[in-house]
């Protein structure tokens, strides 16, 4: 038995339901794909990185998944990877904005450039920007959907990452804000999720660490090491229908993280 029959049909939590995820051959995104085609979802993952996009669709099942080449800063590529869904399976009901990149580890404001600056806010702002409005575009006719965007602990703190991925976050917080009472009128939620330091390649790379080292230096809830598979359970639960009436709101998965101030002790 393949481990698609391991949930009844009962248990699927999407069955039916079409699902976009951008970003979705590595990381965040793979591990949500993987975890929405468990649960009955068709899938639809957008990305840059075609090998691993087609190999993770290889390993799921061509029958519910499809790959399409997605750069989210380009408006046709996003436009096409809506399309796709809708071509393919004949509407969307999830569109998790996912796809998102750290930049060049530079803290100090006055040795970032503008392009550098602007390359991490074109990918993680205006790639949910991009991302959101297109999936409202096949959305408003259907009168429901969901769509998720990928935020951070730094949508919520400074001085935890880059200016511009700060910046940006913060920005995606606003964008759903906004577009939740934008689109609301019409039945569709638009929420976020924000993890920290989850150990994927983008994170490691970034932060110099290794699995371990995300969580020895980064982590407050002890006994549980965040995986992306975490982070994908809050976007399964923001694309059911448990969360019918959720809208408008940013989801920490962080462990408590953001609650921390890591120079205050007295419980250390």
């Amino acid at each position: 038995m393949g481990s698609f029959s391991l949930l009844s049909a009962a248990a699927r939590r999407l069955e039916g339901k079409v699902a976009l995820i951008t970003g979705g051959a590595s990381g965040i995104g793979e591990g949500t794909a993987k975890l929405f085609s468990k649960h009955g979802a068709k899938v639809v993952i957008a990305d840059i990185q075609d090998e691993l996009g087609h190999s993770l669709c290889k390993n799921l099942s061509h029958q519910s998944t499809s790959f399409v080449h997605c750069d989210v800063t380009k408006e046709t590529d996003v436009e096409n990877a809506v399309n796709l869904a809708i071509s393919k399976f004949g509407k969307l009901d999830i569109m998790f904005n996912n796809a998102g990149v750290t930049g060049v580890a530079k803290t100090n404001i006055l040795e970032i450039t503008k392009l550098e600056f602007e390359q991490v806010v074109g990918v993680n702002l205006v790639g949910v920007f991009l991302g959101t409005k297109h999936a409202a575009r096949v959305m408003i006719p259907a009168r429901k959907g969901s769509i998720i965007s990928t935020a951070s602990i730094c949508s919520v703190l400074g001085g935890s990452a880059t200016h511009g991925y700060t910046s940006s976050k913060h920005g995606v917080v606003g964008l759903m804000r906004n577009t939740a009472v934008d689109l609301g009128r019409f039945g569709i939620r638009v929420n976020c999720v924000s993890p920290y330091a989850v150990a994927t390649p983008l994170a490691k790379d970034f932060l110099k660490l290794d699995d371990d080292g995300v969580h020895s230096v980064y982590s407050n809830l002890k006994g549980h090491v965040q995986k992306a598979e975490d982070v994908a359970e809050a976007a399964l639960y923001l694309g059911s229908d448990e969360s019918k009436y959720v809208s408008g709101h940013n989801l920490l998965v962080d462990g408590g993280f953001s609650i921390v101030n890591p120079s205050f002790f007295m419980y250390a």
